[in-house]
C-alpha cells in the first residue's frame, strides 16, 4: 500500500496530478482545493495517499495533510459513498465545511454536492456525526454563507492577512446579519472593519 508520495509534480489539471517519483509517474486523484493549493508544474510536491486496491484497479486518492485524508477514510465508510464521490463531496464542501455541515446536520448544504441526494445527506449525518468529534469544523466565517468565502479570497488578494480578514468578516456578519449571503454588502461591511 501506499501510503506517502514524494515527488516531482509531473502534470496537474482540476481533479488528477501525476507525481514523478524515481522514474515513475503516480496518477493521483484529488480534490479541487488540493488542486488550488498546489504549486506550478515542476516543483517538488507531497501527498498523503489512500490507495484503493480492487480486483482490476489500483486508484490512489492524494490529500495535502492527514486531517483531509482521514474524513476521505470516514466518508468512505458510509453506505453510498465510494472513493470518487468523497472527492466530489471535498470538493464541493472543503474539509472544515464538510466537518460542519454533518456536525450541525445541515441536509441543505450536503445536498448542493453533485451525487448526494436528500437521503445521502441523511445518511452522512447520522453515520458520521459523532465520529467527527476530534476533527476541527468550519471558522464562524465560513459557516456565516457562501458570500463570506469569496469575501475572504478577495480581502487575503487585496494583501490583507488572513487572519485579520477572517476577524474583519466575522464582526461584519454579527453587526450586520443581512450582509452574510450578499457579496457586495459583505465586502464593503468587511473593508469598513478591516481598515
Amino acid at each position: 500500500m501506499i501510503a506517502h508520495l514524494r515527488g516531482r509534480l509531473f502534470s496537474k489539471q482540476p481533479g488528477q496530478v501525476i507525481v514523478e517519483a524515481g522514474g515513475v509517474g503516480y496518477d493521483v486523484t484529488i480534490s479541487v482545493p488540493v488542486f488550488t493549493a498546489l504549486p506550478h508544474e515542476g516543483t517538488e510536491v507531497s501527498l498523503f495517499i489512500y490507495t484503493q486496491v480492487r480486483e482490476d484497479t489500483l486508484a490512489l486518492f492524494g490529500f495535502l495533510d492527514r486531517n483531509e485524508k482521514n474524513l476521505f477514510e470516514r466518508l468512505i465508510t458510509v453506505s453510498g459513498v465510494g472513493p470518487k464521490l468523497a472527492v466530489t463531496i471535498l470538493s464541493g464542501l472543503n474539509p472544515e465545511r464538510t466537518v460542519a455541515a454533518i456536525r450541525s446536520q445541515d441536509h441543505a448544504t450536503l445536498t448542493r454536492i453533485p451525487g448526494v441526494g436528500k437521503k445521502l445527506a441523511e445518511r452522512l449525518v447520522v453515520e458520521l456525526k459523532d465520529k467527527l468529534e476530534d476533527m476541527a469544523a468550519a471558522p464562524a466565517i465560513i459557516s456565516a454563507g457562501p458570500a463570506a468565502e469569496d469575501v475572504l479570497s478577495a480581502l487575503v488578494n487585496l494583501g490583507y492577512q488572513r487572519p485579520a480578514a477572517q476577524k474583519a468578516i466575522e464582526a461584519a456578519v454579527e453587526k450586520e446579519k443581512a450582509v452574510g449571503e450578499d457579496f457586495d454588502g459583505l465586502f464593503r461591511a468587511s473593508l469598513k472593519v478591516i481598515r
